[in-house]
């Protein structure tokens, strides 16, 4: 049987202050090369929040919530619950240049979507006979309240052991409290053969045709015994 594992987030704060900013457009190079990261809050219809947070600290908030886990901030006087609704990142360094926030309701549930972790160590014996696990969905959405949104899903592996053998999202248990939104029927992950063992079998399969088909017989030039009787009687008449 597998083993599945949810981590719940109620209990895990993150905090984060911002500050406004008035920089935007063409300006925001500059903010950035001193070391901070623009922002915006988007709050329930009414106008943005044009903010900005340091480098260091909007990172380790964008690293420990994703987009999956409340954050509250502060701005100024103004307090919000908020999760990260989109992050840009700088193409070939990678590192973070904007952060979208989207203010929420602690009482209204939230869509969202969270990671899947294959369980830590786990031995998956399809690996081990030298087959392939091909994983095809690494998230799935849910929806919950803030305080009920989950930080991940951990699954056992170790039960994918011939080709064929597969997980799905109809696997996946979540506490009473969250709703997996995604549909069911969709592939986590699924074992196949590799494309050496695949073309091993072709080729096998290709050889094994050859020999049934088997040569054509040779026609040595000799007559049957009774073509030669049918050729005797020819003469006599």
């Amino acid at each position: 049987m597998l083993i599945r594992r949810v981590t719940t987030v109620s209990d895990q704060a993150i905090s984060l202050t911002l500050e406004k900013r008035e920089v935007v457009g063409k300006g925001l190079a500059k903010l950035r090369r001193d070391g901070s990261i623009p922002a915006v809050i988007h709050d329930h219809g009414k106008e943005s929040q044009h903010v900005m947070a340091g480098f260091s600290e909007l990172s380790k908030v964008y690293q420990a919530a994703g987009k999956h886990h409340p954050v509250n901030l502060t701005v100024g006087s103004k307090k919000y619950m908020a999760l990260i609704k989109d992050a840009d990142f700088e193409p070939r360094k990678h590192t973070l240049r904007h952060v979208v926030f989207n203010a929420i309701k602690a009482d209204e549930k939230q869509q969202t979507e969270v990671p899947i972790h294959f369980l830590e160590d786990a031995e998956i014996p399809a690996e081990k006979a030298g087959l392939m696990v091909i994983r095809s969905l690494d998230v799935v959405e849910i929806e919950a309240l803030p305080k009920d949104l989950i930080d991940s899903i951990v699954i056992d592996p170790s039960g994918l052991t011939e080709i064929g053998d597969k997980l799905t999202v109809a696997d996946l248990k979540v506490p009473s409290t969250v709703t997996i939104v995604t549909e069911p029927e969709h592939t986590i992950a699924v074992v196949e053969e590799t494309k050496a063992q695949m073309s091993e079998e072709a080729e096998e399969e290709a050889a094994a045709e050859g020999a049934e088909g088997g040569a054509p017989a040779e026609d040595s030039g000799e007559k049957s015994s009774d073509d030669k009787a049918a050729a005797d009687a020819e003469k006599d008449s």
